[in-house]
C-alpha cells in the first residue's frame, strides 16, 4: 500500500527533524522533492562516521533518511530561485521547512505568499520552540531541546544526571509529530474539499512541545500529583521490581509490574522468602525499598546469564529482556526477518552498497518501502525543472548563474 500516492511534497529541510519527517512521507508513497542549496546541499551530506562519504556529499547522516526522494538544487536568495520555488509550489500538496521562524518570510516565500500561490498547500514549519514566544528566535539543536525540556534532568541517576539521551530523540520526535500533523491536515483538507470548502493549512511544530508531549507520566506526576520528577537511572519509578539487574553475563531488564508477575518472579528465582518479607508485601512497599530488593534479586540472577533468565521469565509470563547493543539487535531475527532494513546496491555518489532503516510500520503485512536510494545532490534538476517547461538550454543557463 502507498497511502500517500499522488501527494507531492517539497522538502526544504536540513539535517534531521525535517528530513526525518519527509522520510516517513516518502515511505508512505508521497513524491518528495528535496530542495537543496547549490554546491553543498543539506548539511547532513557532510555528517556521519565515514569521512570518505562526507567528502562525496553522501554522508551517512544524509543516507539514513533520504532514500526515495528526488534532489534539486535551488538558490532561494535569488529572485529567479524564488520564482522557481513558486512554480514548484503550484503543483505541490505539502511544503516542509525547518528554518528559524521568520526566515521564509524574509526570503519572500513565507506562508502568506505561498498560500496565494496555492490555496490548498499544507505548509509545515518545524522549529525548536515554535513560531512565537520569547524563545522563538533562538537556535535549537537536539541537545538544546533535550536540556530545556526536562529530558536530561531525569536521564541518568542521582550521580550522573543530567544526562543526554543517546539518540537524538527531540529531532526524531519533532519529525514524527510533523509527519502525523501533515497527514491529518491532508485528510482534513480533502474532506473539506468534498464540501467545496477545502483550503490548505499552516502547521507550527515546536520540537520542545513535541518532546514534552511524549513525557506524559513525568509531566502528569508534577502537574496533577505535585511530585517533582527525578533521575532514576534504569529503575522504573512506577513499579518494583522493574529495572535493570546484573546477571552472570550481561544486564537484564525485568518488568514485574503486576502482583502476579512479582509472585512468579520469586518462584522462578526460588526466593519465596521475599513474598513474606514485610518490606515487599505491597507494590508501594517494594517501590519504597527497591534498592534493597534489587540487591536480593541480583543474588539469584548472578547464577545464570541474562539470555537464560530472559527466556525463562518470558515463558513464565514475566516481561524480561537482555540489554543488547545495536549490532546485536540488527542481526536478530526479530529485526532481520521483518523487512525493517532496506538494502541498495552500488548507490550512485556513494559508490557502494548501503543499508538503511525503514519506518517500523507494516501495512497489510508489508513494510512500506521506497524504490530508489538517497539521491546525489541535484540529481533530478533536469527532470523536475524540465517538467516545469524549462528547456535544457534554460536549465544549463540557471546552473551557470548558480540559481540551481
Amino acid at each position: 500500500m502507498s497511502p500517500l500516492s499522488g501527494i507531492r511534497v517539497l522538502d526544504l529541510t536540513n539535517v534531521l527533524a525535517g528530513p526525518f519527517c519527509c522520510h516517513q512521507l516518502a515511505h508512505m508513497g508521497a513524491k518528495v522533492i528535496k530542495i537543496e542549496v547549490p554546491g553543498r546541499g543539506d548539511l547532513a551530506r557532510q555528517l556521519g562516521a565515514d569521512p570518505e562519504l562526507n567528502q562525496k556529499l553522501m554522508g551517512v547522516s544524509f543516507l539514513a533518511q533520504n532514500a526515495g526522494k528526488q534532489s534539486v538544487t535551488l538558490n532561494l536568495k535569488s529572485e529567479k530561485g524564488v520564482a522557481l520555488l513558486k512554480e514548484l509550489v503550484r503543483s505541490a500538496d505539502v511544503l516542509v521547512e525547518n528554518f528559524r521562524p521568520g526566515v521564509m518570510d524574509r526570503l519572500g516565500i513565507g506562508w502568506g505568499v505561498l498560500q496565494e500561490v496555492n490555496p490548498r498547500l499544507v505548509y509545515c514549519a518545524i522549529s525548536g520552540f515554535g513560531q512565537d514566544g520569547p524563545w522563538r528566535d533562538l537556535p535549537a539543536y537536539d541537545q538544546i531541546i533535550q536540556g530545556v525540556s526536562g529530558v536530561m534532568s531525569i536521564t541518568g541517576d542521582a550521580e550522573t544526571a543530567p544526562y543526554r539521551v543517546g539518540t537524538p530523540i527531540s529531532d526524531t520526535i519533532g519529525g514524527l509529530t510533523a509527519a502525523f500533523a501533515i497527514t491529518a491536515a491532508l485528510q482534513g483538507r480533502d474532506a473539506q474539499h468534498a464540501k467545496n470548502t477545502g483550503d490548505g493549512s499552516f502547521i507550527d511544530v515546536s520540537m520542545l512541545e513535541a518532546t514534552m508531549s511524549t513525557m506524559g507520566w513525568v509531566l502528569s506526576n508534577w502537574l496533577i500529583a505535585g511530585q517533582r520528577p527525578s533521575a532514576n537511572g534504569n529503575e522504573n519509578f512506577t513499579s518494583a521490581p522493574s529495572g535493570t539487574f546484573a546477571t552472570a553475563e550481561g544486564p537484564l531488564n525485568v518488568a514485574a509490574n503486576k502482583q502476579e508477575q512479582w509472585e512468579i518472579l520469586c518462584h522462578v528465582l526460588e526466593r519465596e522468602d521475599l513474598l513474606e518479607h514485610p518490606d515487599y508485601l505491597s507494590r508501594e512497599l517494594r517501590k519504597n525499598n527497591r534498592a534493597a530488593l534489587k540487591l536480593e534479586l541480583e543474588k539469584s540472577f548472578r547464577h545464570k546469564p541474562a539470555r537464560y533468565w530472559s527466556e525463562l521469565l518470558n515463558r513464565r509470563g514475566v516481561p524480561a529482556g537482555e540489554v543488547l547493543e545495536v549490532p546485536d539487535i540488527l542481526k536478530h531475527p526479530q529485526i532481520a526477518e521483518r523487512g525493517m532494513i532496506a538494502s541498495f546496491e552500488a548507490v550512485p555518489g556513494a559508490d557502494r552498497d548501503i543499508q538503511v532503516a525503514r519506518t517500523g510500520i507494516k501495512l497489510n503485512g508489508e513494510p512500506p518501502a521506497v524504490s530508489s536510494p538517497p539521491p546525489r545532490l541535484g540529481e533530478h534538476n533536469n527532470a523536475v525543472y524540465g517538467a516545469l517547461g524549462l528547456s535544457q538550454q534554460e536549465i544549463e543557463k540557471l546552473k551557470k548563474e548558480q540559481i540551481i
